[in-house]
Parts: C-alpha cells; structure tokens; sequence
C-alpha cells in the first residue's frame, strides 16, 4: 500500500503560479484595517482559509462558518447515493422471486435489506466527511461543501452521526440474521461496516492507496445483490451473481467520476485515487468502460426474460453522463455526470428487478 503523504495546504498555489517566492524578501502582509474608530481588529480571528486555529487543516473549524442547520445536515448525507442502496436491493428481490410463488413472498425481509443499504450508505457518507475533514483532503474541494471541510459541524459531532447510522444499520442486520437464522452473515455485516470504516478511516486508508473501487464493486454490487437474495430464497442464482456484478460496476463507475472530479485536489493532498494513479485520459475512459459494461450484461437476461429489453432506456442517462465525461473541463460538469450514473444505476436496478419479478420468461431459466 502506498505511503499516505503529508498534506501541503500550498501544493495547489505553487501548482498554479500563485504562491509566496520561496527566495528572496518575502512580501510583507498588509496589517489589518482598522475600524472607523481606530479599533485593532479582534484578536484570534485568522483570515487563512479552511484553516482553523492550529494553523494547519483539519484543524479547529473558521469562526465565522455559521453552524450547520438540518438541511446542511440531509445535504451531507448525500441523499442521491441512495441509488446505489436501492438498485442492489431492487435487483436481489427481483432475482429471488423467481424462485418464489409471489415476488412479494418475503417482502419483510427485503424492506430490511433495504434499510441496511440505506444505513450504511448514510455512515459512510458520514464517516468520509469526517475523515477527510479531519485530514484536511477537503480544504480544496470542488465538489459540494462538507460538514467538517467547511466548518459548519464539529468533527466530533460528525463522527458521531456516522457511528449512529453504522449502529443502526448493524442492528437491521442483527434482526435479518435471527430470522433468517443464517449467523454466519454476522460475520460479512461486520466486514462491511469495517471496509465502509476504514474506507477513509484509519492510520492508513485504502480509499488513499487506490482500492476505493473495488471495495465499492464488492459490498454495494455483488454482496449487497446476492446477499439480498440469499435472505429471501436461501441460495443465490445466475441472475443475482449477474446483477451484483453490473451494480457493483454502477457503483465503480459513481465512486470514479467523483475522484476524477477531484484528481488535482486529492493528488496535492496525498490521497492517491484510482483517477490519481492513472492519469485523466486513462480515467475518462475506464469510466466510459464501467458505465457501458452492465449493458452488455444485460444481453443475458434479454435473451431469457421478455421485459428485459426495456431495462435498455437507462442508456439514455447513461450515454450524456459517457459523453460529458469524456469532454468535461470543470467541476460542475462532472457533477452533472455524477448524478446522470446515479441515475442510470437506479434505473437499471429498479428495471431489471422489475423484469425478473413480472416477466414470463422466453427461453430457458438458468435459475438455481
């Protein structure tokens, strides 16, 4: 694993041309203005920015950041990533009623696979905020503000609401695990909450050293569609294992182009992304792969389940999102992309699992 570096709050500046010449005499700093009355401005106030009292990021929040309120507090928990907690879930049970009488047979179960999902996509959100405010990655965002990043919550505060929703998505899973009376999956809730830990979290992160992907591939595709299948028929079929796969690539492709967004901020910060270690054409392009692969998946189910072709119209969010990316010059374009992959994942997963719940099928079944 590579070596986490020390963040250089000045690494963008020098990269841009606007930082303090390094020889010579320094410029000297122009001393405060004072007020119309001759008053000293106040005391302990610093005019860096992102920085707090310790002088360096991730430190004490600015004081002039005004306090969260609770839509900054929804906002942060990134509520449009809870795409990649439904599509799985939609597609499990999708894939499980086939082998049920009705595809609505375990329904509990799959509300509780749903809320698991959901809760543990909201930690995480929560536990990256936390972490990357605290190591001062966000000083230099171009995405959408954070809680700890801005100054508008305290880190303590964050960590918190991270360790609540992870709680509760445990005891969702505790609750699924004694109906199901399948103890073992004790053991793979527990590794999930710990990859969405130590994601970010941690003396050494995997998402610094470039793994972000693929733990993403495994937890919010594969385990998180086969899983939501094994509860409800007690094996996993061809068509769940498929589907993880292709969510799990939704979920690459989501985690890609918001580290591609952020490739020059998070390589000045020492955090060595995927998008970092290959460079920004090789980064385009494997995004436009990830995107574009699951539809080639779906010719599967095409050639067996007759509602299948329709799943097909999530390309047409999925084909501006290829496009701009391969184009995109700045920020917001890449948020536009951001959230069109959301979008195709959501569709794409509600479709399919929709067309294996209600279709009749046209060939033969290679259900298990």
């Amino acid at each position: 694993m590579a070596k986490q570096q020390r963040f250089d709050p000045q690494a963008l500046d020098r990269a841009r041309g606007t930082a303090a010449p390094k020889s010579g005499k320094a410029a000297k700093a122009p001393a405060p203005a004072a007020s119309a009355k001759g008053k000293a401005p106040v005391k302990g106030k610093s005019s860096a920015k992102g920085r707090g009292r310790s002088g360096r990021p991730g430190g004490r929040p600015p004081a002039e950041a005004s306090p969260a309120t609770l839509g900054t507090w929804i906002a942060a928990a990134r509520p449009l990533t809870l795409a990649l907690a439904i599509a799985p879930v939609a597609l499990g049970t999708g894939a499980a009623a086939l082998g049920m009488e009705e595809w609505y047979s375990h329904w509990l179960r799959a509300l509780v696979c749903l809320a698991v999902a959901v809760l543990l996509q909201i930690g995480v959100n929560y536990a990256n905020d936390y972490s990357d405010g605290v190591r001062g990655t966000d000083a230099h965002r171009v995405g959408p503000a954070r809680l700890v990043g801005s100054g508008r919550a305290k880190p303590r505060h964050v960590l918190i609401a991270a360790l609540v929703f992870f709680g509760l998505a445990a005891l969702a899973g505790l609750a699924l695990v004694i109906r199901t009376q399948h103890w073992w999956l004790l053991a793979v809730g527990a590794v999930a909450i710990l990859a969405a830990w130590f994601y970010t979290g941690g003396k050494r992160p995997y998402g610094y050293a470039g793994l972000g992907e693929l733990a993403v591939f495994v937890f919010f595709g594969v385990v998180a569609v086969a899983g939501t299948t094994f509860v409800q028929l007690g094996t996993v079929n061809i068509e769940a294992w498929l589907g993880g796969v292709a969510i799990g690539l939704f979920a690459m492709a989501v985690l890609h182009v918001n580290n591609l967004r952020d490739r020059a901020q998070d390589a000045a910060a020492g955090k060595r992304t995927l998008a970092v270690r290959i460079g920004d054409v090789p980064s385009r392009i494997l995004y436009a792969v990830l995107v574009a692969a699951p539809f080639g998946i779906l010719v599967f189910y095409v050639l067996f389940y007759d509602l299948a072709p329709y799943v097909y119209f999530a390309g047409f969010a999925a084909a501006p999102a290829i496009l701009i990316v391969l184009t995109a010059r700045t920020a917001p374009e890449y948020v536009t992309a951001l959230k069109l992959t959301l979008l195709t994942a959501l569709l794409f997963g509600v479709g399919l699992g929709a067309a294996l719940a209600f279709t009749i099928p046209t060939g033969v079944s290679l259900t298990t």
